[in-house]
């Protein structure tokens, strides 16, 4: 199932966006098979179950936080890390400067649509926070995440993402030494397909490709 699930994501999304895996829910065994199918790139928002994880996979997988990183456990997971998408405290930069091995790709967590229950910066407080990070080697910026609104509202969804792009747009011209604003981190199993609409560069799976837990 996740092999099939993979293939026909792969043709859906071709060499737009870098899809990951979100193994979250999932065994350690199911993520070996998302590993066999061909998948590199696997997301985990808990620390819970998430070293074994990364123990059992190969070298070659690439491991994506992608939940809010608590920033009294970055010593605990930073070096089995290779990206972060929920970079919106200073104070978690700092814990990766101090306990990282390595430099870590990070993503400018967004709060587009201005809900309450989201974690994220406010569009207006981006550029600001881009300028802090300059001051930590081993972040590197490589682009924004957001996460669109749960509601059936097509429209309402690609608003969100339009608009950070367009945020995404306009940072542009700050890239040098280890902000390089590029990527765009958005889209799920029930909006992929807008996002991809909107220029996403990664998306993250879970229900649509390893089946629903």
């Amino acid at each position: 199932m996740i092999r099939d699930n993979y293939e026909q994501l792969s043709r859906e999304i071709g060499d737009q966006a870098v899809l990951i895996a979100v193994t979250k829910y999932h065994s350690v065994e199911d993520a070996l098979t998302a590993y066999d199918a061909g998948i590199r790139h696997f997301g985990e928002s808990r620390i819970e179950g998430f070293l074994e994880k990364r123990e059992a996979l190969p070298e070659d997988a690439e491991v994506h936080f992608i939940g809010t990183l608590q920033s009294r456990k970055v010593k605990d997971v930073i070096d089995h890390l290779n990206y972060v998408h929920s970079l919106d405290r200073a104070s978690v930069a700092k814990k990766i400067e101090q306990y990282s091995s390595h430099t870590v790709k990070c993503f400018i967590q967004v709060n587009i649509s201005g809900e309450t229950t989201k974690h994220g910066l406010p569009p207006e407080e981006v550029p600001g926070f881009l300028e802090d990070m300059r001051a930590y080697s081993r972040v590197r910026i490589i682009g924004l995440m957001t996460m669109a609104p749960h509601t059936e509202d097509a429209a309402e969804i690609s608003e969100v993402f339009e608009q950070l792009g367009i945020l995404r747009d306009s940072l542009r011209e700050r890239n040098s030494g280890n902000i390089q604003v590029e990527e765009l981190s958005m889209g799920m199993s029930n909006d992929y397909h807008i996002a991809l609409r909107h220029g996403a560069t990664y998306i993250r799976i879970g229900s649509k490709l390893m089946g629903s837990r």
